[in-house]
């Protein structure tokens, strides 16, 4: 499997587990929305006063899980930035695509977007025999 096939399996997937650090190192997971870009990363939405945001900012080192239907998924590391201005500009299209309702949470107190850069990925088919698992490093 390529970068293009394992793209084609995260674009399909519109939510993930998020899971970051806190301060005293335990870990905390969420549920979010997400969107995929051709590079294989991926963008969110969060609002500052939440825990992730705090965690990510602090200890940008995090994790997903993307896909869990039939025995499919991709176990995802990466770093997370917080991006500004055209940099922000050109993640939002993407973001957008997937979740046009997303335009109207920017008018929400403290929303912020995330893009998680990789730099490690794993795709596991179980649903092949054998089952098909790919790693990408970055």
């Amino acid at each position: 499997m390529d970068r293009s096939a394992i793209y084609a399996f995260m674009a399909r997937c519109r939510c993930g587990v998020l899971s970051s650090t806190s301060s005293d190192g335990t870990p905390q997971s969420a549920l979010m929305g997400i969107a995929t870009t051709p590079a294989l990363e991926i963008i969110f939405d969060t609002k500052r006063s939440s825990r992730k945001y705090v965690n990510l900012i602090q200890r940008p080192s995090c994790s997903f899980v993307v896909g869990w239907e039939g025995e499919q998924t991709v176990q995802f590391e990466g770093a997370a930035v917080e991006p500004q201005g055209e940099e922000l500009r050109n993640y939002l299209e993407t973001y957008f695509a997937v979740w046009p309702g997303g335009r109207a949470r920017m008018s929400s107190p403290g929303i912020t977007f995330f893009v998680v850069r990789p730099t490690w990925i794993r795709y596991c088919d179980y649903d092949q025999k054998p089952p098909v698992i790919e790693e990408l490093v970055f």
